[in-house]
């Protein structure tokens, strides 16, 4: 049984303590009194042989919560007390620490049976002494301390080993719960991961292979490919930068040695290299250091919308705005190519995005019309 699920009466070391000191006072008084060495003998052996079948019979019991071995322990306890009692009136004293014992191991309800049990010795032995008024009170008092004292402790300590036994059911369905709770915490952080994962790919290795495989199909159609062969290149190596990034979980590549500014213009001078075609960088406001989950969700943003902006508008003009206002900072990237229906069209790399703004605390807007071109909006709080 675990520490949390333990009985109440188990950490009652005082019951015990009290079951020692009523059995050893009483063989103390015999031993050291006027009684005859046979009576001494007897008391003594009585009282004393309780002790060890407490502990090699009734604590086991009681632990056990086995009620047949514990009414046995408790009848041969009821028959030691009751033969010291006869040859030493003093033995009553005993009563005090056996009164426990019926209630470790009855409901309350019936153990009230066996300390009036107890209590009838004494009461006989009371009984037959010579003065009959001063008897009559002595059973009134051993009666009232006996049964109501100990009935009132016993009915107590029912209550609170019935508590003890709620509590370690309650301890156990919580540690059930919260066992439960991290098993599905571990599970969607590992999803998390997982996504997050696919998404640092596919903006980054997935584009990178992209752009090569495109740089080198356009070098074999030209006479002099030394212009497309040097940028497929230079993304080759950013491409293996990125992946050493994501193996040690570092920042983007992009950001490693430069600014989100220069970092943004740097990979938009690029992609208008590998498209021919004009991208337009412009910062406004005056740019400052940002947190870095914001530096990463905008570098992303940006290389997906490039990323789009290649694979599928054929555009002659690409607009790149980074807007640093008060309390966000804006991205916008903007092209005059074929547009899209976005009700229609739900990609990867738009869901990758969407959830990576989200994550920084941002949103995603994209305005697109088929002929009209795209624009792609981010929205970070600064």
């Amino acid at each position: 049984m675990s520490r949390a699920g333990r009985h109440a009466w188990e950490k009652l070391w005082g019951w015990e303590l009290l079951l020692l000191v009523t059995v050893v006072v009483p063989v103390v008084f015999a031993l050291l009194g006027d009684l005859p060495a046979r009576e001494k003998a007897i008391v003594a052996c009585c009282l004393l042989a309780i002790l060890p079948l407490y502990a090699f019979m009734g604590r086991p019991a009681i632990a056990r919560e086995d009620r047949r071995t514990g009414l046995v322990y408790l009848a041969l306890v009821t028959v030691l007390y009751t033969v010291g009692v006869l040859h030493f009136s003093e033995t009553t004293f005993t009563l005090f620490g056996l009164c426990p014992q019926w209630f470790f191991v009855l409901p309350a309800r019936r153990a009230v049976f066996g300390v009036v049990a107890l209590s009838l010795p004494p009461a006989l032995v009371a009984l037959s002494e010579e003065e009959p008024v001063g008897a009559f009170f002595d059973v009134i008092v051993i009666l009232i301390t006996a049964v109501f004292f100990s009935t009132a402790f016993g009915i107590w300590v029912e209550r609170i080993t019935q508590q003890s036994q709620e509590r370690a059911e309650l301890i156990e369905q919580l540690e059930a719960t919260r066992a439960e709770l991290a098993r599905l915490s571990a599970e969607r952080g590992a999803q998390e991961e997982r996504e997050r994962l696919a998404g640092e790919i596919h903006d980054t290795l997935a584009q990178g292979f992209s752009s090569i495989i495109m740089l080198i199909q356009a070098a074999q159609t030209q006479a002099d490919p030394s212009r497309h062969l040097a940028l497929a290149v230079q993304t080759a190596k950013e491409n293996l930068a990125e992946a050493r990034a994501l193996i040690s979980a570092l920042t983007p590549a992009p950001l490693e040695s430069s600014s989100l500014v220069e970092a943004m213009r740097r990979i938009a001078a690029r992609t208008g290299e590998e498209l021919g075609a004009h991208v337009g960088f412009e910062v406004r406001g005056a740019a400052r250091p940002l947190p870095t989950r914001v530096d990463i969700a905008l570098v992303r943003a940006l290389q997906e919308g490039l990323a789009n902006v290649r694979k599928h508008a054929a555009a002659r003009e690409v607009r790149v705005v980074l807007e640093y206002g008060e309390r966000l900072v804006r991205l916008e990237v903007g092209d005059d190519g074929a547009g899209f229906d976005p009700g229609a069209t739900e990609g990867f790399g738009l869901r990758t995005m969407q959830s990576r703004v989200a994550q920084a605390g941002g949103t995603l807007q994209v305005r697109s019309a088929v002929g009209e071109g795209t624009t792609v909006t981010v929205e970070v709080p600064a």
